[in-house]
């Protein structure tokens, strides 16, 4: 006799409650509900304008849950800092290699052209 039992067993899915709150941008009232500020790298950075000091900011959060989307800042690249010297901006990227392998590298550009970014 084939036991039936567990064939009929369908686990109900659990709700919770959730309050989704969505952010336009650095400006919403939610955008920075728990991130946080990044650490400064360098003797002459600044906050950046953008993100003030936070490098991302939520484009979607649930209120009570706190799970959340998130943006990096265009600005200063997710940093939360912007070089107020003439030193060049280092960027981390990803090239493929002549085998045609991903590789991680560095970048510089610089100051002024970080700027206007």
């Amino acid at each position: 006799m084939k036991d039936t039992r567990a064939a009929s067993f369908v686990p109900s899915r659990m709700s919770h409650a959730s309050n989704i709150v969505f952010c336009d941008g650095p400006d919403s009232p939610h955008a920075f509900d728990i991130v946080p500020l990044q650490p400064r790298k360098g003797e002459l950075d600044a906050r950046c304008p953008v993100c003030r000091g936070h490098g991302e900011w939520n484009t979607e959060i649930d209120l009570v849950s706190f799970r959340c989307k998130r943006a990096i800042c265009d600005r200063c690249l997710g940093a939360g800092w912007v070089e107020t010297g003439t030193d060049p901006i280092a960027h981390p990227d990803i090239e493929m290699t002549a085998e045609g392998y991903p590789k991680w590298v560095t970048h510089y550009e610089p100051r002024d052209d970080a700027a206007s970014t």
